[in-house]
C-alpha cells in the first residue's frame, strides 16, 4: 500500500517529520522567547517596517494587519508588508528580526529576484500537482498503470522544486535581514543580535525541514513507482 499504513512509508519520511517537528519547536521557543525582549529602542515592528523601508530606499510598499501568530509574509505581487498583531504592535526582538526578514523579501523583489520570479511563476503549477498528483499516482498505483503513476510523480515533484528554490530565498531574506538591523543600529548590543540571529536561524529550520519532507514524499512514490514497473 502506498499510504501511512505502510511501513516502508515509515522509512522514508520519519526521518523528514521528526526533523519538522524539531524544527516546528525550534522557531517556536526562539519565537517565545525573543518576543518577551523588548528592543533597546521599545520600536514596535510596525514603526520599524517602516524606518526601514525608508532607509533602504523601498518606496510604494503597503504595511497592512494581518491576523494570526507568526504570519507575516510579504506578497511581491501587491508590493504589500502583512504584519501579525504581535509583530506589529510590541516592540520586542523578535519583532525587529520577523520585519527584516520580510523586507528582505521586498529587497529581492525591488532587485528583480530571477529566483523569487521563477517560484511566483510556479505557484499555480504547484497548487494543481499537489492536489493532482497524488491522487493520479494512487489511481494509477490501484490500477498498476505504471505511466499514471509516473505522471503523479511528476506533478508532484513540483512541490519539492518549489521547497527548494524557497530555500536560498529564506537564507538570503534572513542575510539581508540582520545586515540591514546592523546598518540601521535598530539592534543594540551582542544581546539583542544573538536574539534575531535565533529567530531567524530556528525559521531557516523550517524550510530546510520542509524540503525534506518534499523530497522523501518525492522518493517514495517514486521506490513504489519503481516497484510497479519491475512487477511487470
Amino acid at each position: 500500500m502506498f499510504t501511512w499504513w505502510n511501513p516502508v512509508y515509515w522509512i522514508f519520511t520519519a526521518p523528514a517529520l521528526l526533523f519538522m517537528l524539531y524544527a516546528q519547536w525550534r522557531v517556536r521557543s526562539a519565537y517565545n522567547k525573543w518576543e518577551q525582549v523588548p528592543n533597546a529602542h521599545n520600536l514596535t515592528g510596525a514603526k520599524a517596517a517602516e524606518k526601514l523601508l525608508a532607509e533602504t530606499g523601498l518606496q510604494g510598499v503597503g504595511i497592512r494587519g494581518i491576523p494570526g501568530k507568526m504570519t507575516d509574509n510579504y506578497d511581491p505581487r501587491s508590493n504589500t508588508l502583512s504584519l501579525s498583531e504581535g509583530t506589529a504592535r510590541y516592540g520586542s526582538v523578535a519583532s525587529l528580526a520577523i520585519v527584516a526578514h520580510e523586507i528582505g523579501h521586498a529587497q529581492q523583489d525591488y532587485k528583480g529576484s530571477l529566483l523569487l520570479k521563477a517560484r511566483i511563476g510556479l505557484v499555480p503549477a504547484v497548487n494543481i500537482g499537489a492536489q493532482f498528483g497524488p491522487m493520479l499516482f494512487i489511481v494509477g498505483y490501484l490500477l498498476q498503470f505504471t505511466p499514471l503513476m509516473w505522471l503523479g510523480v511528476g506533478f508532484f515533484s513540483l512541490s519539492f522544486v518549489f521547497a527548494l528554490m524557497t530555500l536560498p530565498l529564506e537564507i538570503d531574506a534572513s542575510a539581508r535581514a540582520m545586515k540591514m538591523l546592523r546598518n540601521s543600529s535598530l539592534l543594540v548590543g551582542e544581546r539583542e543580535i544573538r536574539g534575531a540571529r535565533q529567530v531567524l536561524n530556528a525559521a531557516a529550520l523550517t524550510y530546510v525541514a520542509a524540503m525534506l519532507t518534499a523530497l522523501a514524499q518525492l522518493l517514495y512514490y517514486v521506490f513504489l513507482a519503481r516497484g510497479s514497473r519491475r512487477r511487470r
